[in-house]
C-alpha cells in the first residue's frame, strides 16, 4: 500500500520526497507590482521547511491584465525575476521541489488593480469582459509559455497551469458559453485547443528536466463531468505532463450532476490510465487519515491547502503520525501569525467563514 511518506518519482526532474504538495493558495501578500514580498517569501519557505515535497506558489499572473487579486504574485515581467530567483533557491535549500502556478484571471480579473480591461473568451455581459481576438488568444498562449521560461530561468523545478475555477484557461473549456467561431471555441476539441497548445509550447521551449503540471476543475464552470473526464484522460495519455491536479473542493463529494448520483467525484478519475503521469487531488484535506484515504482510493499524491495554513509543517507531521489531525477551527490570529501568515493574509482568511476567531 502506498503511504504518505513514500517518495514519488515524476517523469521529469526531481522526485518528490513524499506524497504531499502545498496547494497553490491565494494569500494577497506580494507587492502591488507583482514582485515577491518578504511576507510571501516567509509563508512559502516555512512550508518547504515543513516537509512539503513540492512547494507551489499562489496563482501568478502571466500578463499585467491577468491580475485577479490584490497582492498577487506576478511572472509577466523580468522585473519579477529577482524575487522569484530568491524564492526558488530558498525552496530548494529546504529540500523541497519548487513550482510556480501560472494564471490569468480572465473574466474574474480586477481592472482597477492592473489598469487593464477585463477580457474573456467571449463577450460577457455579467462581468463586462470583452472577447479576445484570435491574435490575442495566440498572444496569451505565447505569454504563458514565456512565463514558464521565466520560472525556469529563476530556478524553479517546474510550473503548473491553472486551468480550473472559472479563470481564463478554464473559461475556454466552458461548453455553455465558449461559442467562439474560430479554432478556440465551439467543439470540445476547439475548446481544449489553447490548453494543449500551451502544453506543447512549454515542452518545446523549456528544458527536458523541467516539470509541468496542470490543475483542472472536474465539474462546474460550464464543464460537464463527462468532458472533464475526457480532458483528464487526454492529459494523462499525452505524456507531456508530469502531474495532473484535480481541484475537487471536497475530495469525496458527490458529483453535482444528478446522472451520477450515488457515486463520488474522485472515482470518475482515479480509474483512468496514467501513462506515467501522476494524479493528485485537492479538497478539504486536513488530517493524515483523510490524506491516506485519497491514496488508498487511487490518487498518487494529495495537495494540502487548509491543513497547510493551519500548520506550516503539516506534511512532516502527517508523514510521521498516521493519526495526525489539524487543529480545530476557528483559530486565533496569533496562531496564524506564528504559522507564517502576515496580517494581510490573516485578513483575507477572515473571508473563510469560521476560520479565524474574532
Amino acid at each position: 500500500m502506498i503511504r504518505l511518506a513514500d517518495p514519488l518519482p515524476l517523469r521529469r526532474g526531481p522526485a518528490l520526497a513524499n506524497r504531499m504538495m502545498l496547494a497553490p493558495l491565494t494569500n494577497q501578500q506580494s507587492h502591488a507590482d507583482g514582485t515577491l514580498s518578504d511576507a510571501e517569501f516567509r509563508w512559502l519557505t516555512m512550508r518547504a521547511q515543513g516537509g512539503f515535497a513540492l512547494t507551489m506558489t499562489c496563482a501568478a499572473h502571466v500578463q499585467k491584465g491577468g491580475q485577479a487579486f490584490p497582492g498577487q504574485l506576478g511572472i509577466w515581467s523580468d522585473a519579477h525575476l529577482p524575487g522569484l530567483s530568491r524564492l526558488a533557491a530558498a525552496i530548494r535549500a529546504a529540500g523541497s521541489v519548487s513550482a510556480v502556478q501560472l494564471h490569468h484571471g480572465g473574466r474574474r480579473t480586477e481592472p482597477e488593480l492592473s489598469g487593464q480591461p477585463r477580457r474573456a473568451p467571449w463577450d460577457d455581459a455579467e462581468t463586462g469582459a470583452t472577447a479576445l481576438s484570435t491574435a490575442e488568444v495566440e498572444q496569451l498562449r505565447d505569454d504563458v509559455i514565456a512565463a514558464a521560461l521565466r520560472a525556469e530561468r529563476a530556478g524553479f523545478d517546474g510550473v503548473e497551469l491553472h486551468g480550473a475555477h472559472g479563470y481564463m484557461l478554464c473559461s475556454f473549456l466552458d461548453a455553455d458559453n465558449n461559442h467562439r467561431a474560430d479554432r478556440y471555441g465551439g467543439s470540445f476539441d476547439n475548446r481544449c485547443r489553447l490548453l494543449f497548445e500551451i502544453i506543447d509550447g512549454i515542452r518545446a521551449a523549456c528544458g527536458p528536466a523541467f516539470q509541468l503540471g496542470a490543475r483542472i476543475s472536474p465539474e462546474r464552470f460550464g464543464i460537464p463531468l463527462a468532458e472533464a473526464r475526457e480532458l483528464a484522460r487526454r492529459l494523462l495519455a499525452g505524456e507531456l505532463l508530469d502531474y495532473l491536479d484535480l481541484s475537487l473542493w471536497d475530495v469525496f463529494k458527490a458529483p453535482a450532476e444528478e446522472d451520477y448520483a450515488g457515486t463520488e467525484l474522485i472515482d470518475h478519475f482515479v480509474d483512468l490510465p496514467r501513462h506515467g503521469t501522476a494524479l493528485g487531488v485537492a479538497g478539504r484535506i486536513t488530517t493524515a487519515p483523510h490524506a491516506q484515504k485519497c491514496l488508498t482510493r487511487g490518487a498518487d499524491f494529495v495537495l494540502i491547502g487548509r491543513g497547510a495554513i493551519l500548520h506550516h509543517d503539516f506534511a512532516a507531521r502527517a508523514a510521521a503520525d498516521p493519526a495526525f489531525e489539524a487543529r480545530p477551527l476557528p483559530v486565533s490570529p496569533e496562531t496564524l501569525e506564528a504559522e507564517g501568515l502576515s496580517p494581510g493574509f490573516i485578513g483575507y482568511m477572515r473571508n473563510w467563514k469560521g476560520f479565524v476567531a474574532d
